[in-house]
């Protein structure tokens, strides 16, 4: 079993890693340093190409094959997934001291087991990539749609702040976009796919400037500029050749790009003139008061 310091050093090792990937997207910089902080410099590099762009995912079905064959001998050979009987003799059960902890040998059988589920949630996740992979270009009324949205969910849910969440629902509101552009001429189709982005946006718009009012930094407003920046010429593409409905559906969805540019300004201007946080609030996160003397 590894000792109290190891496992303490390890925990605060990974709060280190996961504080200095906000800083890097965004969040508001602590100005302290660690000692580990030169180790992890290289690992939150690595953290930001990816989630800046994503390396295509191709697993290997024999290798995912093999390796679920493994976790299940694994599993029965550990015992996972069983219960003692109830009439089991009391020599059998696990022995404890008089303090009620468990021996060595029945410590160590369950660290096997812990060790041996870590292996199944790892081989999950290769598993669940492959499939996300597969699903990556579905749009809706595919086949694999229903599991695209479910990995978007399980992202968020893994998601380390509120920033990070808001970087995410941006990105799925990028995904939405891609899959309103196959679905132009399909009325229904093109319309509920725009609402969805535009819901993204929202939800993405105010866990960014909410983060940016409470901190009064406005690192997170940088990301949220540039995301409008790059959608609206995004979206400002689906209007070539469109129908008229169509057309009408996509403004909507422009109006609400400038408003949040609008809103991402205003807030600006209310840091860097020491405002209070806004108590108001709305669809789009806190509602800044104007600075003193503003036009």
């Amino acid at each position: 079993m590894p000792a109290v310091d190891d496992i303490l050093f390890s925990r605060r090792r990974a709060e280190r890693f996961a504080q200095l990937l906000d800083e890097a997207n965004g969040a508001r910089r602590h100005h302290v340093r660690a000692r580990v902080d030169g180790q992890l410099a290289p690992l939150v590099a690595v953290g930001q190409r990816i989630s800046t762009d994503p390396p295509a995912v191709k697993v290997d079905q024999d290798f995912r094959t093999g390796l679920r064959a493994m976790l299940l001998a694994t599993a029965e050979r550990e015992g996972l997934g069983t219960t003692p009987a109830a009439s089991e003799p009391a020599a059998t059960r696990p022995a404890t001291t008089a303090r009620g902890r468990l021996l060595p040998a029945v410590t160590a059988r369950r660290a096997r087991a812990r060790g041996a589920i870590l292996i199944g949630i790892a081989a999950g996740a290769i598993a669940v990539s492959g499939i996300s992979a597969a699903s990556e270009n579905a749009v809706p009324g595919d086949a694999l749609y229903g599991m695209k949205r479910s990995t978007e969910r399980a992202q968020l849910a893994l998601a380390s702040s509120d920033i990070s969440r808001g970087q995410l629902f941006l990105d799925f509101a990028r995904t939405r976009l891609g899959e309103a552009a196959e679905l132009r001429g399909d009325r229904i189709g093109y319309s509920a796919v725009l609402d969805d982005m535009d819901a993204d946006t929202r939800q993405g718009v105010r866990l960014l400037t909410t983060a940016a009012a409470q901190r009064a930094e406005p690192g997170s407003l940088d990301t949220l500029n540039t995301f409008v920046t790059g959608q609206r010429r995004a979206v400002s593409g689906l209007l070539d050749g469109s129908t008229r409905v169509d057309r009408e559906r996509t403004q909507r969805s422009l109006r609400l790009l400038d408003s949040i540019r609008e809103r991402s300004d205003t807030l600006r201007a209310a840091i860097a003139c020491g405002l209070p946080a806004p108590t108001a609030s709305d669809t789009l996160g806190p509602h800044p008061s104007t600075c003193p003397g503003a036009r």
